[in-house]
C-alpha cells in the first residue's frame, strides 16, 4: 500500500481500458495518479468485447461519421504501437440482397476507406467466393475491407504497465467504498477485497471510469454530486471449433438489421459475437442466455457450410456495455460515443460515459484536455508515439526470428505465443533461463511456471482465471485438473 500522508494529483477508479488510458497518459504528463480496480484489470466489459480495433463499419448507417472517423485514424496508430497485440485482418462481407442493396455497402465501404487516411490497410474490394468457400453456395459474391484484431484484456493490462513505468500505482482488487471533500480535495476510502484492509488516500481530482458500474458507483460513493443515467447493453459471444481454414473474419449480416462477426480465434477456434440487448442488474452478474446462444449459432449456421450446435459451444461470455442513456428502441442502434463530464462545484470529479476500446487513447487525450482546468501546467500530447510495453519492434515474424536465435531451445509454438502476448518483454520472461528445465513446472499447454512467476510479478495476476482467461486464452485448452493445479500452485507460492 502507498503512503497515506501523500496527496495524490489525481485517483482513477475502474481498471478497465478508458481507466488504465487515462491513468498511464495522465501520469506520462507528470500527475500523480493512484488507480483502483475492485477486482482484475479487464475482469468486465473491457475483456468481453468482439476482439477488433475497427472504425465500425455498421456505425456509418447510424451517420456516425465523426466516431467512425476518430477510430480509423486510431487503427493506424494501435498497429504502430502495439504490433504484438494488435494485427492486421481482412473483414469478408457477404452480399445478402434482400438485407442491404449493394450500392449501400460500396457507398459504406468507399466512406470507410476515405474518412481517415490508411497507412498500412489496404482498401475495400468486392470478390466473388469460389466452391471452396467456406460459405453456403447461395452466398457467391460479396466486398472485403480492412480492419485490426486485438488482445483486448493484454491491452489493459499493458496499458496498466505504461502507467507504472510512468510512476503511478495501481491497485488491484482494491475497491473505492466512499468519498468525502475536505478543502477542496478529495478522502477516499480504499478497502482490499483480498485482505480487508482499509485505508484513507487523498487526492487532488477524482476520475470516475468504472464503466458498467458507473452510475452505480457515482450514486453510492459520490452521493452528493449529479450524475447522467446510462443505458446498459449485453453483448455475448460464442467460440467453437474453427469452422474454417481461410485467414479472414467475416462480417454476416442477419434479417434483424445486425451484423454478427465470425472471427479466427486462437488458431483453432471461431468467435462468434455480438448480440445487443438491454440489460438490468448488476453487470457483474451478466451472462449469456438461451435465446442469445440459438441467435448466433443460427445465423452462423445460415451462411456456413459448417454448421455447429449448442453442443459444439468451448466457451462463451457476456459484457455490458454503459451508453449514455437513450430513447432508441434498438439496442444495436445506441451509440458507441464516449461523453466526459467535469464537475468543479467542489474538489474536481471526471466521469467517463461510454468509449469503445479502438478510441480509448483519445478520449484520455480528450480527459487531458478537461483536467487542465484543475492542472493548467500539464504538458502536451505525448501517446501517439508512444509502443506499449514489448511493442518495441518492427514485426512479428522478424522478433521471431530474433528470439528463435537467441533461445534455441524454446518451441517455435511457444515462442510465437510468447511474441503476441509479450513482444520484446519476453526477454524479460525468460530471464536467465538456459534450458526448459529452467522453465519450472509445466502446467499443459505451453504454460510454465517462469511464466506464471513473470505475470504474477509483472502483471498482477493473482488467480488461475485472471492467467488462462485475461493474460492468456488458454482456458480454452486446460482441462478442469490442470486448472486445479494451477491454482494449487498459485495458492502455495502467494507473497
Amino acid at each position: 500500500m502507498i503512503p497515506t500522508s501523500t496527496i495524490h494529483d489525481l485517483l482513477v477508479i475502474g481498471g478497465g481500458i478508458n481507466g488504465v488510458g487515462i491513468a498511464a497518459d495522465a501520469a506520462g504528463r507528470g500527475l500523480d495518479v493512484v488507480l483502483c480496480e475492485k477486482r482484475d484489470l479487464a475482469s468486465a466489459t473491457s475483456s468481453a468485447s468482439t476482439k477488433l480495433i475497427h472504425g465500425g463499419l455498421r456505425y456509418l448507417e447510424n451517420y456516425e461519421f465523426r466516431l467512425v472517423r476518430e477510430a480509423l485514424s486510431e487503427r493506424e496508430v494501435l498497429l504502430r504501437n502495439a504490433p504484438h497485440i494488435i494485427t492486421p485482418m481482412r473483414f469478408r462481407l457477404p452480399h445478402r440482397p434482400h438485407l442491404r442493396p449493394r450500392w449501400m455497402i460500396r457507398a459504406g465501404l468507399f466512406l470507410y476507406d476515405s474518412l481517415s487516411r490508411r497507412v498500412t490497410l489496404p482498401a475495400s474490394c468486392s470478390l466473388q467466393f469460389g466452391p471452396d468457400s467456406p460459405l453456403v453456395d447461395s452466398l457467391h459474391d460479396g466486398f472485403e475491407y480492412s480492419d485490426a484484431w486485438v488482445d483486448d484484456a493484454r491491452l489493459v493490462v499493458l496499458l496498466a504497465m505504461q502507467a507504472r513505468e510512468k510512476v503511478a500505482c495501481i491497485l488491484v482488487n482494491t475497491e473505492c467504498v466512499a468519498a468525502r471533500e475536505v478543502d477542496g480535495l478529495w478522502y477516499l476510502l480504499m478497502r482490499c477485497n483480498l485482505t480487508g484492509a482499509e485505508t484513507e488516500l487523498r487526492a487532488r481530482a477524482l476520475v470516475n471510469a468504472s464503466g458498467p458500474w458507473v452510475d452505480r458507483a457515482g450514486r453510492a460513493v459520490l452521493p452528493t454530486r449529479a450524475h447522467e443515467g446510462v443505458r446498459l447493453v449485453k453483448g455475448c459471444h460464442i467460440v467453437v471449433p474453427r469452422l474454417h481454414a481461410r485467414p479472414e473474419a467475416f462480417l454476416l449480416q442477419n434479417s434483424d438489421g445486425r451484423v454478427v462477426f465470425v472471427i479466427p480465434y486462437e488458431q483453432d477456434f471461431s468467435l462468434i459475437g455480438t448480440t445487443d440487448e438491454d440489460y438490468v442488474g448488476d453487470p457483474a452478474d451478466a451472462s449469456i442466455s438461451k435465446a442469445e446462444i440459438e441467435y448466433l449459432l443460427g445465423i452462423s449456421n445460415e451462411c456456413f457450410k459448417t454448421k455447429v450446435s449448442e453442443a459444439d459451444i468451448v466457451h462463451h461470455f457476456a459484457g455490458v456495455r454503459p451508453l449514455l442513456a437513450s430513447e432508441e428502441e434498438n439496442a444495436a442502434k445506441v451509440s458507441r460515443d464516449y461523453t466526459l463530464t467535469l464537475d468543479t462545484q467542489g474538489a474536481p470529479l471526471l466521469t467517463v460515459y461510454g468509449g469503445k476500446i479502438t478510441t480509448y487513447r483519445r478520449l484520455a487525450e480528450s480527459a487531458m484536455e478537461k483536467l487542465r482546468q484543475i492542472f493548467p501546467q500539464l504538458p502536451g500530447r505525448w501517446t501517439a508515439q508512444a509502443p506499449l510495453p514489448g511493442g518495441d519492434f518492427l514485426n512479428q515474424p522478424q522478433l521471431l526470428r530474433s528470439l528463435q536465435d537467441n533461445y534455441p531451445w524454446i518451441a517455435t509454438a511457444m515462442l510465437e505465443r510468447w511474441v503476441a502476448h509479450y513482444g520484446t518483454r519476453t526477454h524479460q520472461l525468460v530471464g536467465g533461463a538456459t534450458c526448459m528445465k529452467d522453465m519450472g513446472e509445466d502446467f499443459g499447454a505451453g504454460l510454465y511456471a517462469r511464466e506464471v512467476e513473470y505475470l504474477c510479478t509483472q502483471e498482477w495476476a493473482h488467480s488461475a482465471e485472471d492467467i488462462l482467461w485475461r493474460r492468456s486464452k488458454l482456458g480454452l485448452r486446460f482441462s478442469a485438473q490442470q486448472e486445479a493445479r494451477l491454482a494449487a500452485w498459485l495458492e502455495a507460492h502467494k507473497a
